[in-house]
């Protein structure tokens, strides 16, 4: 075999090779040189994923095997770190350049790395100078005093007392409520050992009213700043819905004024059960608006319900307090239905003959079991007087309410007493805590209810009680209900 050259060609087959058309003949080549122009033509990476299975491919798959086994056994090992070396910290001045042009957080001492020596004409100070004022702000949390609260903001004793003096007289005594931030400015003071001076200070001492204090050679001079506040009550109307309390909550009332308009309703429409979807409520709420743009809600004046085009409109005498009676619009409260339970349990003994627990015998049983809890507070069913509060036999600690119209109740087996004879109670007022005196075989409470003197069964008495307002007080509350039925719906 002979080399070609680009403007010859050579045959072979001889020991010596001529170019056709002349030249000079060229050196025979050797078995190496054969070789490494042969290994030349091979494609020893072929891919892999193209013809697979041919004589290339296997060619290649054996080359990528070699590689791989040789990277394994020249490795370490995979349990052997490989050794490297970090670069060298920065010192010097080379450290203060890269300082002065890193991008480091504040808390971390970010700084510009550059800053001017001090010279000849800076004083060294012994101690950092104080702010001339400091402005701060406290807040007046529940039960909170306003003294108090200046005295945790660093006011001395003397000045704080005096402060709120001030603003007691402008309040007339009322509580500022909580919630109310003052806005506090403290001046210079003479020493570090001393309280900052009260400059000045500024809060919401009423909703109609905002104070501002200032501190004068005389003593604190303080300045008022009435606030118009309009009182037009809000009314919600709207239907029922799947859910009255959720429908009403909803409209934009408060949750203690639902709690009062449900309970208002419940002595004359059973709220639970027969309500429809497209029955209707309307209420009437206090509501304070001030121009400074803050609302309060107050508590119910007005609960109506149009259930199946029958009306309910309930309203309280003006001053009550949210126990008072309601009255309808004509001044007649009625209250009519079965008595609830006094204590929270389960009835472990109902009304009629039974085998007595002690006496082991049956026995007619006047009353009704109800097991509960030791020391769980027992209510008056109705409003009445305590006729008897004492130790009374079997009953162990009993007391007797009269309710008039000849309907009394009876409380046994009581731990301890809240009320005494004489004293008069109102509907769900406590008058005791559940025990186990007397003829107990456990902590429970035996009630007792008399019709004319006749045990009867708690359970099934419906009663009725009616109130009417006649005078000076009829006209009074039908001149508020009108009022309060001229208010327009919406917020």
């Amino acid at each position: 075999m002979f080399l070609a050259s680009d403007d010859a060609f050579l045959v072979s087959g001889g020991t010596a090779a001529r170019p056709i058309g002349g030249g000079l003949p060229l050196a025979p080549i050797g078995r190496l040189a054969r070789w490494r122009l042969a290994a030349r033509g091979i494609d020893w990476v072929p891919d892999l994923g193209a013809r697979i299975g041919s004589r290339d491919w296997w060619r290649g798959l054996a080359t990528c095997s070699t590689l791989c086994a040789a990277t394994i056994a020249m490795a370490p090992g995979f349990h052997q770190r490989i050794p490297a070396t970090g670069p060298a910290p920065l010192t010097g001045e080379a450290w203060t350049n890269a300082r002065a042009q890193a991008i480091t957080p504040l808390a971390l001492g970010a700084d510009s790395g550059r800053r001017l020596a001090a010279g000849d004409l800076v004083e060294h100070l012994a101690e950092a100078p104080e702010r001339p004022s400091v402005e701060l702000s406290a807040t007046v949390g529940a039960g909170d005093q306003l003294a108090r609260v200046l005295q945790r903001a660093g006011i001395a004793r003397d000045q704080a007392r005096a402060a709120a003096d001030l603003v007691d007289q402008a309040t007339d005594g009322e509580a500022i409520a909580s919630g109310t931030r003052v806005a506090l400015t403290l001046g210079r003071r003479p020493s570090r050992t001393m309280a900052r001076p009260l400059e000045a200070m500024k809060l919401r001492a009423r909703f109609d009213l905002a104070v501002t204090l200032t501190r004068t050679p005389q003593g604190f001079a303080m300045a008022r700043q009435p606030i118009a506040v309009d009182r037009t009550p809000l009314r919600l109307q709207g239907l029922v819905g799947a859910s009255l309390y959720r429908s009403v909550r909803a409209a934009g009332a408060p949750a203690k004024a639902v709690e009062a308009y449900i309970k208002a309703l419940s002595s004359h429409v059973s709220v639970g059960r027969d309500l429809r979807r497209s029955d209707s409520f309307d209420l009437i709420i206090e509501r304070e608006r001030a121009a400074t743009g803050e609302t309060r809600l107050g508590k119910l004046l007005l609960a109506g319900l149009d259930h199946g085009g029958r009306k309910v409109q309930l309203a309280r005498l003006a001053g009550d307090d949210d126990d008072g009676q309601w009255y309808d619009v004509k001044g007649q409260s009625e209250r009519r239905g079965g008595m609830g339970m006094p204590v929270a349990g389960r009835i472990t003994s109902s009304y009629g003959k039974r085998m007595h627990p002690i006496l082991g015998f049956m026995r007619m049983h006047k009353g009704t079991d109800i097991g509960a809890p030791y020391g769980s507070p027992i209510h008056a069913i109705m409003d009445g007087v305590v006729q008897f509060a004492g130790r009374s036999g079997g009953y162990g600690n009993f007391i007797k309410l009269s309710h008039g119209g000849g309907v009394a109740s009876g409380y046994g087996h009581m731990s301890r007493f809240a009320v005494r004879s004489g004293a008069r109670v109102r509907q769900g007022q406590v008058i005791g805590y559940v025990g186990s005196t007397g003829m107990s075989t456990g902590p429970h409470l035996h009630w007792e209810v008399w019709k004319n003197g006749v045990t009867v069964n708690p359970r099934t008495l419906k009663l009725t009680s009616v109130a009417l307002l006649s005078g000076a007080k009829l006209r009074a509350f039908r001149h508020e209900v009108q009022s309060l039925l001229a208010v327009k719906p919406g917020r």
